[in-house]
């Protein structure tokens, strides 16, 4: 009876295990996301100067704002593991069009938006350090440090764009100023704005002011925007990746990530994506990329980096990317299920495997920075 009990336990054993899903090769993970940037790079836009229509709209703007700038932080990324000089070549090529400055060149914006794009210009500069690289980043994020406003980052999207701006700068010129007031103004959004974005008992943001309590979700539940918390859960990975070990403030950043990752984990649909609104999947519930590809970002470079448990939080890296291995991505390299710009489930929609989002290329960054740390998995 005993040996009868036992091969039944191995039994199901083995059968679970060939049941769970594997993540693709580390070839065909690289491969999927090389094939997705080629068709930003040199289908969508290959001209990394020009300017960049805006669908919904009869309006054109700069290549440098916040959305492309996304997409060069996970070309940067891609670069990492990927080395092709075109990547290189192409970055450099925007960013010398852009004079290294700001949208509409302005060293004195307080706006994160306008300065996310020196995320990538610090990086170029590791790689090629000439001095006109990072003169104006280092003049805006002067000013920042000189001047006594912490209130900037009035919506969480805002921390992913300025703060690892200023956590980089401190790393590159080792001065602790920069990493004071990236915390300070950080602290600001997190714990004072409209009573504090961040809801701890949740582990999760209010995307501002407009959704805090008594806000409330056609369920009842709160807003919490997936995108949103994708921007924090990446701005936290950014910045642990550049501070110090010892660095002031770390401890507090690694607690909030674990607790998004988690708070994320758990409100994961079963098909591996996130609804754009985490606790309501009636309010334009369906798959969604960029909040899935920021959460799969973050929950990979924890467990690369051992501060999440593997064996817990894989699978859930693992569905989440293999959904969007073979639902989103097109033949040609186009990533459908791309939430459009906006700050709330319903902006952006139809959310759909064909559907065009106003910007595409922040999407495609999104997914280069899942793609480029699941490869190191």
């Amino acid at each position: 009876m005993k040996k009868i009990l036992l091969l039944a336990v191995l039994l199901g054993w083995n059968f679970t295990n060939l049941m769970a899903e594997e993540l693709p090769s580390r070839e065909e993970r690289l491969e999927l996301t090389k094939r997705v940037n080629e068709y930003l790079m040199t289908k969508k836009h290959a001209d990394p100067t020009a300017v960049m229509p805006y669908y919904s709209r009869k309006k054109v703007y700069e290549s440098n704002i916040w959305t492309r700038a996304v997409y060069y932080e996970g070309l940067m990324a891609l670069y990492a593991i990927h080395p092709d000089n075109r990547y290189y070549d192409y970055a450099v090529r925007w960013a010398d069009f852009h004079k290294w400055g700001m949208r509409r060149d302005d060293t004195t914006t307080r706006n994160a938006d306008n300065y996310c794009c020196s995320q990538t210009y610090i990086d170029l500069y590791r790689l090629e350090p000439h001095p006109e690289r990072i003169r104006k980043t280092i003049a805006l994020c002067d000013m920042l440090v000189n001047t006594p406003q912490v209130e900037d980052w009035t919506w969480i999207d805002a921390i992913q764009m300025g703060m690892p701006v200023l956590v980089k700068l401190g790393r590159l010129k080792g001065d602790d100023r920069y990493y004071e007031k990236a915390y300070e103004m950080y602290a600001w959004s997190r714990n004072t704005l409209a009573g504090g974005l961040y809801n701890e008992k949740e582990g999760l943001w209010w995307r501002d002011k407009d959704f805090v309590p008594p806000y409330k979700e056609p369920n009842g539940e709160d807003c919490y925007w997936s995108r949103g918390n994708g921007w924090v859960v990446a701005a936290l990975v950014r910045v642990l990746q550049e501070l110090p070990k010892d660095a002031a403030h770390r401890d507090l950043y690694i607690r909030d990530l674990k607790a998004m990752l988690k708070a994320a984990k758990a409100c994961q649909r079963k098909d591996g994506y996130w609804n754009v609104s985490m606790h309501d999947e009636s309010n334009y519930g369906g798959k969604e990329v960029t909040g899935t590809s920021l959460f799969i970002y973050g929950m990979a470079w924890a467990i690369n980096q051992g501060l999440v448990d593997r064996a817990e939080y894989l699978p859930a890296v693992t569905k989440a990317w293999n959904a969007m291995a073979t639902e989103a991505v097109h033949e040609n390299g186009f990533l459908g299920y791309v939430q459009g710009t906006g700050k709330e489930p319903k902006d952006g929609q139809p959310v759909t495997y064909d559907s065009k989002p106003d910007f595409e290329d922040y999407g495609v960054g999104c997914f280069l920075l899942a793609g480029s740390e699941v490869y190191k998995l």
